[in-house]
């Protein structure tokens, strides 16, 4: 290798970390707090502002990003924040509908005027029976109603009294029975006709006899008629005496509160129905009764069809309250937690009646979606989408732009049955949905509405750059945590170890995690390690305890592996050299836990024309980022190789003791420096590990968890014993991303361990053989004592034998056909 070539370099201790200074917070953590809000978010924020300016209907918002960075945290203080400025939106009130009982009629009022009018409301019905109670007990309408009764009877008398008398004329006399009145003929002397006398009358007498009393049955019926009306207009005439009456008792309270809602036409309406059903209704206030059992069955009626309940014959006068706005200031912020079917759109609730489930206008119930009407209304995609039915109803309230109250149920009965269908509500509300990205890539994929009803997209990043603005806010953020939670105050080297976490969250030297949520865990965490100590305030020591701790307490995986490698149940080598055989590292991820394991690749070549094999996709465990990684791998050899013969090679490449899955293309450079050793049989170092994929050209690319790589193969190796030869090959492109634990890199110091940053396959392989790799002559060869020079010897080798033996294969078949021609 040579020693000036700069594309290869061992990297110094202070390229593998990027460490921040505690005299850079030393003012800040003297100062007051002062809450930034959410930091580092200037997209997502700049989209959720812009969408709750925007008035058109469709500009809903979808807030989307990884968990634990901000997003439910900043979608409240938003919308809060911009509620406050809004104008509070109108109370809404459920009322009986007099026309139509089965479908209650939906008023709105002024925020704060909805309890106003249902109190008004109820002291009116107490009023109006008081007044109603009254009116009829005074003597008044008794001596009226005796005065209308006086003057009909005396018609009734009258007309019996022409009957008699007319009846008496032709020699009858009524008889009264329970079937009404029945003619009885008379004799001279004025007794009744038995039947026996009626028997030996003659012919003609009998005949005589029937006839009258045909004309008189005539009259009796003419006469009841006459009774009939006169009962029908005495009826009538009290009736009107009770409306009267009662117009004349409950007007007054009418007018009151018409004079008080002059400026509401729904109501001016509504209460001079409530006029005229009192007024038709005044048996149930003056007596509290029932009229009968007709009565009963239709009040049961009206009850199933919400027109009130058994036992409280005046629930159709009450208000139900539905959305009240009293309290509420600005537009109403609502988050619903648990967005069922119900909980978003409201329900119509139930209660026996006489047997039967009845409900009525009183028992409508809101939903969240009622209560942020006229504001901001907040869910979360994945819980909308997993209960039945909501994600549908909300996407229809949205086109339809109205609330409709409607009970699952009723969708699936088989039968329909009797129950209200409450007046839809017009909806105006901005909705915020929060979910991952992946819901809102597949609902944008498969939902045709999406698009339509979600126009603003904002999307929290995960990280931030790492510059002097946002280390202040970090810092400001951190000390905002400590006094909402009252935890011990930070020292300003405290402070400095959190930043340099969230960097080592990111990966990256000039980046910041944004995730906030595990970047708050090692606040607390930090805090309770400094009460262990008894400590006043929390140092960098406590941080990186906490830091530490946290990693122990997930790693039982990560410590298995390493006692298998020790232990030699994993084969690893970490000394000596080895023909066709490296070290490759990977990544493990165990639910929230990541860490890096050392693997063995191997490759063996041979004679044939397969080309590179990848045995694990040959047993489908090879992913498919992995598969085209091996493909690459022949473009190279193509590339290098393959321009004055052909490619006339087999080989077989695997990851060794793997029995999962294998994917990413981080290890392709390993695999093609072991597949050039076996072709070179130049032997590799196994005190240096590789990773990074390559491209046809040869050109090492940056690859990610390159930190738990460099980690896991020197616990690996400190396990195994520090030599001071091992060492990690990275990808140049990869120095930045470097935020290695303080212990390895006092090893890099002390010149234990050792990382390489190279930009090539040459510059690589060099490095792991301690061999060059050549350059072509005007001949287009290469050298023979190095690396490729081998590497072509042998491949140039391998296609001359297949070539030969070919052609004695042809010529053996040649002869073979010869043969059997002579024979014949």
């Amino acid at each position: 290798m040579s020693q000036t070539d700069p594309t290869i370099r061992k990297l110094e201790p202070e390229a593998l970390r990027q460490v921040c200074s505690a005299d850079f917070f030393e003012a800040q953590t003297q100062e007051p707090c002062r809450a930034t809000g959410i930091i580092g978010q200037k997209r997502a924020v700049r989209s959720v502002q812009f969408g709750l300016e925007v008035p058109s209907p469709g500009y809903n918002i979808f807030i989307t990003g990884v968990t634990g960075t901000g997003k439910s945290t900043y979608a409240r203080a938003a919308v809060n924040a911009k509620a406050k400025d809004r104008e509070t939106p109108a109370d809404w009130c459920y009322l009986y509908n007099f026309s139509e009982p089965e479908s209650p009629k939906a008023i709105s009022l002024p925020p704060g005027q909805g309890v106003v009018f249902r109190d008004d409301m109820k002291e009116f019905v107490e009023d109006a029976r008081t007044a109603i109670t009254h009116e009829f007990e005074g003597g008044d309408y008794e001596k009226q109603r005796a005065q209308i009764a006086e003057k009909f009877q005396k018609g009734i008398n009258r007309t019996f009294e022409e009957l008699e008398k007319e009846v008496r004329s032709k020699g009858f006399a009524l008889q009264r029975s329970s079937g009404g009145f029945a003619p009885v003929p008379l004799d001279d002397e004025g007794n009744p006709i038995t039947a026996e006398d009626f028997a030996k009358l003659d012919e003609e007498k009998r005949r005589e006899i029937e006839s009258k009393g045909t004309e008189i049955q005539r009259d009796i019926r003419s006469a009841m008629r006459e009774v009939r009306q006169y009962e029908k207009e005495t009826k009538s005439a009290i009736r009107e005496l009770e409306k009267r009456m009662g117009s004349f008792a409950i007007r007054p309270l009418i007018e009151q509160l018409q004079e008080k809602y002059e400026g509401f036409p729904d109501i001016q309406e509504y209460l001079e129905n409530v006029h005229e059903d009192i007024i038709g209704q005044l048996e149930r206030f003056k007596t509290g009764e029932d009229e009968g059992p007709q009565a009963q069955g239709a009040q049961l009626q009206l009850a199933l069809l919400g027109g009130g309940s058994q036992d409280d014959q005046f629930k159709r006068y009450q208000v139900n309250l539905f959305v009240n706005h009293a309290e509420t200031q600005g537009a109403p912020a609502v988050e619903e937690t648990n967005p069922t079917y119900y909980n978003l759109f409201g329900k119509m609730e139930y209660q026996a009646t006489m047997g039967q489930m009845s409900t009525d206008h009183t028992m409508i119930r809101p939903g969240a979606v009622h209560l942020a009407n006229g504001g901001y209304l907040i869910l979360r995609a994945e819980d909308v989408l997993m209960n039945a039915l909501s994600w549908d109803a909300l996407k229809r309230s949205l086109k339809g732009n109205q609330i409709r109250i409607e009970n699952i149920g009723e969708q699936y009965r088989l039968v329909p049955t009797a129950t209200i269908k409450p007046e839809p509500i017009p909806l105006d509300v901005k909705v915020i949905l929060i979910g991952s990205p992946l819901i809102y890539h597949l609902l944008y994929a498969y939902d045709p509405d999406f698009a339509k009803y979600f126009k603003v997209k904002a999307d929290f990043d995960t990280q931030m750059d790492r510059n002097e603005d946002y280390l202040n806010q970090y810092c400001r953020f951190v000390q905002a945590v400590v006094e909402r939670e009252q935890l011990l105050p930070f020292e300003s080297s405290a402070i400095a170890a959190i930043v340099d976490h969230g960097s080592r969250l990111t990966e990256d030297q000039k980046k910041l995690s944004a995730r906030f949520n595990e970047v708050v865990e090692i606040v607390y965490e930090s805090d309770a390690w400094a009460r262990f100590d008894d400590a006043e305030s929390v140092t960098s020591d406590h941080v990186e305890k906490a830091v530490e701790e946290k990693i122990y307490r997930s790693s039982m995986i990560e410590d298995h592996t390493r006692e298998a490698i020790s232990r030699g149940k994993i084969l690893v080598s970490t000394e000596g050299k080895a023909i066709g055989q490296v070290n490759g590292l990977s990544v493990i991820s165990v639910g929230n836990y990541a860490f890096g394991r050392p693997s063995r690749i191997t490759a063996n070549t041979y004679l044939g024309n397969a080309g590179v094999v990848n045995i694990e996709r040959q047993v489908k465990l090879s992913g498919t980022s992995h598969s085209k990684g091996v493909l690459i791998l022949s473009g190279y050899l193509a590339e290098q190789f393959a321009h004055d013969k052909p490619l006339s090679v087999s080989a077989s490449i695997t990851f060794e003791q793997t029995y999962g899955g294998v994917d990413g293309d981080s290890a392709s450079s390993a695999e093609l420096y072991a597949l050039l050793s076996s072709l070179s049989g130049v032997p590799l170092k196994q005190s240096i590990a590789v990773t990074g994929s390559v491209n046809q050209k040869g050109e090492l690319q940056p690859i990610g968890g390159v930190n738990y790589k460099i980690e896991g193969f020197y616990y690996t190796c400190k396990a195994r014993g520090l030599t001071g030869d091992q060492g990690v090959l990275i990808p140049k492109q990869n120095v930045d991303n470097l935020m290695l634990n303080q212990e390895v890199i006092t090893a890099v110091e002390n010149g234990d361990f050792h990382i390489w940053a190279a930009d090539d396959i040459r510059t690589g392989i060099e490095l792991m053989t301690g061999v060059p790799t050549g350059e072509k002559d005007e001949e287009g060869q290469y050298p023979e004592d190095t690396v490729f020079g081998k590497v072509d010897r042998e491949l140039r080798r391998m296609a001359e034998t297949l070539r030969h033996f070919g052609r004695k294969s042809k010529d053996e078949q040649e002869n073979t056909g010869d043969s059997s021609t002579t024979e014949e």
